[in-house]
């Protein structure tokens, strides 16, 4: 599971990374709400914890930004403001969770489990769409204007994987280590490859092009501008 946390405190944030790592958690941290705002709306993550007073960008105003763009990805804010006006105002925004500092770590662990948790439990047998294209996860059948589109395994996983990021960034690294694992080879353009068979696949019978390179970043599925 990865995470991001948002915290602009260094002891509180290297506490909570290193505490959440020794969980089996992979974190990455961002010190502001700048850097935050950009990773959360650049990248696929299992959660973002937020706080909420920020350099820059508040915790609110990132997450007003990635609702805004239809990102389900759930959110815990995790601030001294421990009001039920502000307990309210985050929920009100999108949060899925609301943590007050300061905190018990065993209670923060129980929540993010809880919320990674309900997110996979989500994710199973879903159908996802985007535009006209659907993806069976259980039937593994993929659709687009009714026409059904027939890929093999990694092609499947891979176009999952943007279907279930719509609207973000993700890197070559990214795809590679969901679909290809720990047999994938860094040196090689093989997620180049597999990204231009979806495309022959996917997009070329169609005017809409959904599968986009975005240059020096990796890929998005988003409509075509």
């Amino acid at each position: 599971m990865k995470i991001l946390l948002v915290e602009d405190e260094p002891k509180v944030s290297a506490f909570i990374r290193r505490g959440l790592e020794e969980e089996g958690f992979e974190v990455e941290v961002a010190y502001d709400g700048r850097f935050g705002r950009q990773l959360a709306l650049a990248h696929a993550y299992d959660l973002i914890i937020l706080d909420v007073i920020l350099p820059y960008f508040s915790g609110l105003e990132i997450l007003g930004a990635l609702r805004a763009q239809d990102q389900e990805t759930p959110v815990l804010m995790l601030t001294a403001l421990g009001t039920t006006q502000d307990k309210l105002l985050g929920f009100s925004s999108g949060a899925d969770d609301y943590l007050v500092k300061p905190f018990d770590f065993p209670e923060l662990v129980a929540r993010v489990r809880a919320l990674t948790r309900r997110r996979g439990q989500q994710a199973k047998g879903a159908v996802l769409s985007f535009e006209d294209l659907t993806l069976d996860t259980t039937a593994k059948t993929v659709t687009r204007a009714g026409q059904p589109i027939k890929l093999t395994a990694r092609e499947f996983g891979l176009l999952e994987l943007l279907m279930r990021h719509p609207g973000r960034v993700l890197s070559r690294a990214e795809l590679a280590a969901d679909v290809w694992e720990d047999s994938f080879d860094a040196g090689s353009n093989v997620v180049d490859v597999y990204i231009n068979y979806l495309r022959n696949k996917v997009d070329k019978a169609f005017s809409r092009k959904l599968i986009q390179t975005v240059v020096g970043m990796g890929y998005v599925l988003r409509s075509e501008a």
